[in-house]
């Protein structure tokens, strides 16, 4: 499925960026749409619409923590938000993004985008269970779009928000659920934000997360 023009125009509408950074993510659109075919980075389905179900999805995460400089993304698939959150960093000259992908053959798409676009990014081709606690106490911000449940998430998260990470989680219409099933085990200190891309979905800002000592 070819990108919709209009949609572009849309998302930046949503979403607007500098024209330095619209054409660091019209080159990263433009790669995506090249491997998309031997590597299947994202749903066929939105393709059509890159620019608003992904673009624009990830430029609102970054807009929430825009000053923060050290960012790490959990389970990068084909880059959102990471490779987004890494060109908007690329525009202001400072921070950097660290992307953890399982997938090899997604890690090496996340690598060439990265430098196609001069991404300030590391890609890290692990399992995020091996290698989140390396990044403890130092990192300003931990994202993850549609990576898992919120309480695995906060499995994996719950040391990095204790030492200041800030948790920027995009989430869909069951997120209410989520955050029931997650109360069971966890005291949570977190607000919601409105998708400015779908109204049913909103972005989940989780400040702490502690265990629930009868869970």
């Amino acid at each position: 499925m070819a990108v919709d023009k209009s949609d572009r125009a849309r998302a930046l509408r949503l979403t607007p960026v500098s024209r330095e950074t619209e054409e660091r993510l019209s080159l990263l659109v433009a790669e995506l749409e090249r491997w998309q075919a031997a590597k299947n980075l994202v749903s066929s389905s939105t393709l059509g619409e890159v620019w608003t179900r992904h673009i624009a999805d990830s430029l609102q995460i970054f807009n929430l923590a825009s000053e923060a400089r050290r960012w790490l993304d959990l389970g990068s698939g084909g880059g959102f938000p990471g490779l987004v959150i890494g060109v908007c960093l690329a525009e202001k000259g400072v921070g950097h993004i660290d992307l953890i992908e399982s997938n090899a053959r997604k890690c090496a798409f996340l690598r060439h985008a990265a430098r196609v676009t001069g991404a300030p990014v590391t890609v890290h081709a692990a399992r995020i269970e091996d290698v989140v606690a390396g990044f403890i106490g130092k990192i300003d911000v931990v994202t993850a779009r549609a990576l898992a449940p919120l309480p695995l998430l906060l499995s994996w998260c719950n040391e990095l928000l204790r030492t200041g990470a800030l948790g920027l989680f995009p989430k869909g219409q069951h997120l209410e659920q989520e955050l029931t099933e997650a109360s069971k085990y966890w005291k949570i200190q977190a607000s919601t934000i409105s998708s400015v891309t779908d109204e049913a979905a909103r972005i989940l800002m989780v400040r702490a997360a502690e265990k629930r000592a009868d869970s």
